[in-house]
């Protein structure tokens, strides 16, 4: 809210009218300046519910040394046994100082909307004027009477302003919950991959080493030793790049986790999660995004508010520069004047039109955004869901048809080499091709648990999705196995 003008000059003789005047003011002050007021937590009840309904965890703002102990406190209790994604989820929300920061943006705005219902101090003027023998005292009291007029027109400007950014704050905090919530299944995934990689060097390692002794003896030729150690070669790599991938997964989770120090020694677990014995089945999935994402919802509050910004255009086009005043003059030769005075700017050339054209057109580029808000949700939501399934798929694959299969072939060749039928090479050749199937698995998994945050977020709010995979794990696989 914007607050009342009047201006004018008063140059009272009398106490009597000087004090009705200033009466008037204050009264007026306080009446206006009580519309707005400060609420106890700056609107961040509404995030704490919000977070609650929509992830089941819970949102602190540190605003109090109390607070903070308290965070920590909680943060410890979570970081001393190993973390499940939904522990990693809450560490994020309590302790990311990002989120903190994003929080002072509601007492902020807050502050901003208290301050615009408020009338602004009032300006008093003092002149005193001499010619001759004759001195004129002259005193002024003004405030701005077209602040006073659009007051309840800026005040739901306002607070319209302070819903829309605590729908944009709620929204970071889904957003972080869901960079956690898959930060956690990389770093999960990473390790495990590097748990698997590294057995796989020190098999090869073997290998390589039994083909040099064998070449020595002369029962191995050159060309077969050099396939052994070739391997051993790729899977020395392959350790190295895995050791790479886990150490950046894990320092973007300890980012978003906001730890450091002593914290960065968070233990994961082993493994990822099994996969769920059925998908989701939502074929309803648009409607339940259109109801309940938090940009959609904005966007038709930021097109609202565009709106009543408008009517507030066409009303104050003319009175944009309007003053009254009180006018009192004293002079010690000449009777006492009184009287008033207002100001009023002419629309002889500025109409206001070309004002009013521009909110038109504000306007009308709300209501575009706010319809493409929706049809990139409703596309979202569909490519999140059609990535869950098929990621689904995937991995079920894999783990139903493929892995089993990798391993009766595994069990087939043991059989074969403990009837003499295949050496141990051939014997290590085979358990070579189960590599890139065990990788591949890891993958996959990891990747139906990131469709699956993906889709979570994609309902309520603006997902931030990877581009899925193509057949090149496969392909390599393929490449890489024996002919």
């Amino acid at each position: 809210m914007n607050s009342p003008s009047y201006h004018g000059r008063v140059a009272p003789d009398r106490p009597s009218a000087r004090r009705s005047g200033l009466l008037v003011v204050v009264l007026a002050s306080a009446v206006l300046a009580g519309c707005a007021s400060f609420s106890p937590d700056a609107g961040f009840s509404s995030i704490e519910s919000a977070a609650k309904d929509k992830l089941g965890k819970d949102v602190r703002w540190a605003r109090s040394d109390a607070d903070v102990d308290t965070i920590d406190r909680r943060v410890r209790e979570l970081l001393a046994k190993p973390l499940s994604v939904d522990d990693a989820v809450q560490v994020a929300l309590l302790n990311n100082r990002g989120l903190q920061a994003r929080f002072q943006d509601l007492g902020i705005t807050e502050a901003e909307v208290v301050q615009a219902g408020r009338l602004p101090n009032p300006g008093f003027t003092f002149g005193r004027l001499r010619q001759g023998d004759e001195v004129e005292l002259e005193r002024g009291l003004h405030l701005n009477l077209a602040r006073l007029l659009t007051l309840p027109l800026v005040s739901q400007l306002e607070a319209r302003r302070f819903e829309q950014v605590k729908r944009e704050v709620m929204m970071d905090v889904l957003s972080l919950a869901a960079d956690a919530r898959k930060a956690y299944f990389q770093a999960v995934a990473a390790e495990e991959t590097v748990r698997y990689m590294r057995q796989v060097k020190q098999t090869a390692e073997a290998s390589a080493e039994l083909a040099r002794r064998m070449e020595q003896v002369g029962n191995f030729s050159k060309l077969a030793r050099a396939r052994e150690q070739a391997f051993y070669a790729d899977a020395a790599l392959g350790l190295a790049r895995a050791d790479q991938a886990q150490r950046a997964s894990r320092e973007r989770l300890a980012r978003l986790l906001g730890v450091w120090g002593d914290q960065l020694q968070f233990q994961l677990p082993e493994r990822l999660p099994d996969l769920p014995a059925e998908a989701r089945n939502q074929p309803d999935i648009e409607a339940v995004a259109m109801a309940q994402r938090l940009d959609v919802q904005a966007a038709k509050l930021g097109a609202e508010q565009t709106a009543k910004n408008l009517g507030l255009t066409r009303t104050t086009r003319f009175i944009n520069v309007l003053e009254l005043g009180l006018v009192r003059n004293t002079s010690n030769e000449a009777p006492r004047q009184t009287g008033w005075e207002i100001g009023l700017e002419l629309p002889l050339f500025d109409w206001g039109g070309a004002r009013v054209a521009r909110a038109e057109a504000i306007y009308m580029q709300a209501l575009h955004r706010a319809a493409q808000t929706a049809i990139n949700a409703r596309s979202e939501v569909r490519e999140a869901y059609g990535n869950y399934r098929t990621a689904y798929d995937i991995a079920r694959h894999h783990r139903d048809e493929i892995v089993p299969l990798k391993r009766r072939i595994s069990e087939e060749q043991l059989l074969r080499y403990n009837g003499m039928l295949i050496g141990v090479f051939e014997l290590l050749a085979d358990a070579r091709s189960q590599v890139g199937s065990v990788n591949t698995y890891i993958e996959s998994l990891r990747d139906f648990w990131l469709a699956q945050s993906d889709l979570d977020m994609a309902l309520i709010g603006k997902a931030a999705m990877a581009a899925p995979a193509g057949p090149s794990a496969a392909a390599a696989e393929a490449a890489g196995a024996p002919h």
